[in-house]
């Protein structure tokens, strides 16, 4: 059973950091990370593949960078210059398995 476990996010102004975390029972390659803002479907964010090639959305890029360490089989989502839009839960996904979610609110 894969489980997936997100923490880092939080309250922060307009313009602000994160660090989102997403730490993966088994392998962490080819997560991914999704995020939904209320009354919204849940979107793409961005991911990694296991050669380390990177995707994000467009409303991100520039923004903010994923990474791997696969030692600690952990995914990351640096998050910067955040915008009240960025406002929702975040979630990572691997496969069929989604995290829980972490809630991000940026305040204007």
């Amino acid at each position: 059973q894969v489980q997936l476990v997100e923490s880092g996010g939080g309250l922060v102004q307009s313009g602000g950091s994160l660090r989102l975390s997403c730490t993966a029972s088994g392998f962490a390659f080819g997560i991914g990370w999704f995020r939904q803002a209320p009354g919204k479907e849940r979107e793409f964010v961005a991911n990694i593949l296991r050669d380390g090639t990177t995707f994000y959305v467009d409303a991100v890029k520039g923004r903010f960078t994923v990474s791997a360490d696969s030692a600690e089989n952990t995914v990351y989502l640096q998050m910067n210059s955040l915008a009240p839009e960025d406002t929702a839960t975040y979630y990572c996904n691997q496969g069929p398995h989604w995290g829980q979610g972490t809630q991000v609110t940026v305040s204007s």
